[in-house]
C-alpha cells in the first residue's frame, strides 16, 4: 500500500526567496518553476515549494506518501478517524493527490 516517501511540500511567503535557499540546499536547479509551484528532485524525493500552501491551510511542511490506490488509502485512513482536507484531484499528467489531518493536526498527504 505505501511506497515510502515521496515528496515533501513547503509552504511559502516569499517564493523568489524559498526558491534561492533550496537551490543552495540542494545542489540542484528546479525542474518546474512556475508562479504556482517550483519543484526540486534531490535524493530520489521531490522538495515543492507553494506559494499559496498558507491560503490552504498548511501550517509547515507536508510529506506526501506514495501509495498504490489513493482512494482506497484515503478512504481507509478516513475510517481510522483521520480528517479529510483535501479530496482526490489530479494536478497535472495523472498524478493524483489528496490529504487528511491526523488527531493532533498534522497534514499527511497521498500520491499516487
Amino acid at each position: 500500500m505505501i511506497g515510502g516517501l515521496k515528496t515533501i511540500v513547503y509552504p511559502v511567503r516569499d517564493l523568489g526567496s524559498a526558491k534561492e535557499l533550496f537551490r543552495t540546499l540542494l545542489g540542484v536547479d528546479p525542474y518546474a518553476d512556475e508562479p504556482y509551484y517550483v519543484g526540486f528532485r534531490a535524493g530520489g524525493h521531490e522538495i515543492g515549494l507553494d506559494p499559496h500552501g498558507h491560503a490552504k491551510g498548511m501550517t509547515g511542511p507536508v510529506p506526501y506518501w506514495n501509495v498504490t490506490d489513493i482512494r482506497r488509502t484515503l478512504a481507509e485512513l478516513v475510517a481510522a478517524g483521520a480528517k479529510p482536507v483535501q479530496d482526490v484531484r489530479d494536478v497535472g499528467d495523472g498524478m493524483l493527490i489528496a490529504s487528511v489531518q491526523d488527531a493532533d493536526g498534522n497534514l499527511v498527504g497521498l500520491v499516487g
